[in-house]
């Protein structure tokens, strides 16, 4: 049996009026509103695709830059001084089976001086046989740079941004500043401490790399007067259970320290990002509302210029409901066929952003991403499931709801005063 034989009279007549107006003038303007209808949802459902994939792209890059240059876990005292008992303490996160690197650090904030250029830097005092096990970017100089940095020495890493701003290269001399001061019986002087620049690093992501100084834990200690480490940095085996494990070690460690995870260190950007992701899924959401609304127009305009075949298949015996499913199995389409390109074309635009936008970039003699502003220099992507199949349920959702007043309305037609001019 053909499948035309097999299928409901309803369907098979909803897709008849759904194609109706390519060959017969007198429908070509429905015909075009409903192609505009199916052109907006499928331009909609595009849109909210690339936007949240572009979102999460750039969510999951910066995410992995930052983690590559600070740890999942820091342990350090809260009043920013020395920790009372480092060699106890390394030895109590390290008893966590969830700690695969721990490595002690000294942080601090000091000016860098070159000339009469000074720039603000984060200094990091680091032990180079440990930090390799704890950050990505000191595994990636360990055979290169990290050996440069041997006590006693004051030799110190720039990030490239930062080297930039001072206008030094490796070889230059810099002046350490910092905060604490000599009492002196002419006041408070700051100490200055002359660092040989032995190389520069670049994380790829531009707040560390304009403003992170690392040099050897031993010369950090004696420059801010400490007695040891401010710090200990965790890497975890699992980055996402950051929260939990950071938990657990609250209850374990001895003394009176303060734990955070990496994305308590960050919450107000990923709380941010977050925000602005759930903001652009409900504005894009509304564009896909509106396109599948003009179906409520395309469906009332064909129902009158039905009303003739309407009235002739009630005569014929056709139940009003059976009149309704012949126009919602129209509208139903619109949404179907829009949706799916919808979602061919957004998915195909997001999983190939990273050639587009160079395209596109190269064409307008533009860069879309200054990455001193957007923290990244190339456009990332990352299509999830759990954002594309939610956009697709919910626009076919608003396409099947847009049907249901205009079919409730071809269903009420009276044959009588429809067949009374024909």
């Amino acid at each position: 049996m053909p499948l035309s034989q097999r299928l409901p009279y309803e369907m098979l007549l909803g897709w008849r009026y759904t194609r109706a107006g390519r060959a017969t003038r007198r429908n070509g303007f429905i015909s075009f509103i409903s192609a505009a209808s199916m052109l907006g949802i499928a331009l909609g459902v595009a849109a909210l695709i690339i936007v949240l994939s572009v979102m999460n792209g750039f969510q999951k890059d910066v995410a992995g830059r930052m983690l590559s240059v600070i740890s999942h876990i820091e342990v350090f005292s809260p009043d920013g001084g020395a920790l009372p008992d480092p060699r106890r303490t390394l030895a109590e996160v390290r008893a966590n089976p969830e700690v695969v690197g721990a490595a002690p650090f000294v942080g601090a904030q000091a000016l860098l001086a070159r000339g009469e250029t000074m720039q603000g830097a984060i200094v990091r005092g680091i032990d180079p046989a440990l930090e390799t096990g704890v950050t990505d970017i000191a595994a990636q100089m360990k055979d290169t740079l990290l050996p440069k940095l041997s006590p006693g020495s004051f030799g110190i890493l720039l990030g490239s941004d930062l080297a930039r701003k001072l206008g030094v290269a490796e070889g230059d001399q810099v002046t350490l500043i910092a905060p604490s001061g000599q009492v002196t019986p002419a006041g408070v002087v700051p100490r200055l401490k002359q660092m040989t620049v032995v190389g520069l690093f670049s994380s790829g992501h531009y707040e560390y790399d304009s403003a992170l100084a690392m040099l050897h834990i031993d010369d950090a200690a004696r420059i801010f007067r400490l007695e040891g480490p401010t710090g200990i940095r965790l890497k975890l085996r699992d980055l996402h259970q950051a929260r939990a494990v950071a938990d657990q070690l609250a209850g374990t460690l001895s003394g009176h320290l303060l734990i955070l995870d990496w994305t308590r260190q960050n919450r107000t950007w990923f709380a941010a990002v977050q925000l602005e992701k759930r903001m652009m899924f409900i504005i894009l959401t509304l564009i896909v509302a509106v396109a599948a609304f003009n179906l409520v127009s395309t469906l009332v305009m064909t129902v009158q210029d039905k009303r003739a075949d309407i009235a002739i298949l009630r005569t014929l015996g056709a139940s009003p409901a059976s009149i309704m499913k012949v126009f919602m199995v129209q509208g139903a389409l619109v949404g179907v066929i829009g949706t799916l390109a919808g979602l061919a074309l957004g998915l195909l635009i997001a999983f190939n952003i990273d050639v587009i936008v160079p395209a596109l970039e190269r064409l307008f003699h533009a860069s879309f991403l200054p990455k001193d502003v957007y923290l990244i220099s190339q456009m990332p992507s990352d299509p999830q499931a759990g954002d594309v199949v939610p956009i697709g349920v919910i626009s076919l959702v608003l396409a099947f709801v847009a049907t249901i007043y205009p079919s409730w309305r071809a269903s009420r037609v009276n044959p009588a005063e429809a067949l009374r001019y024909e």
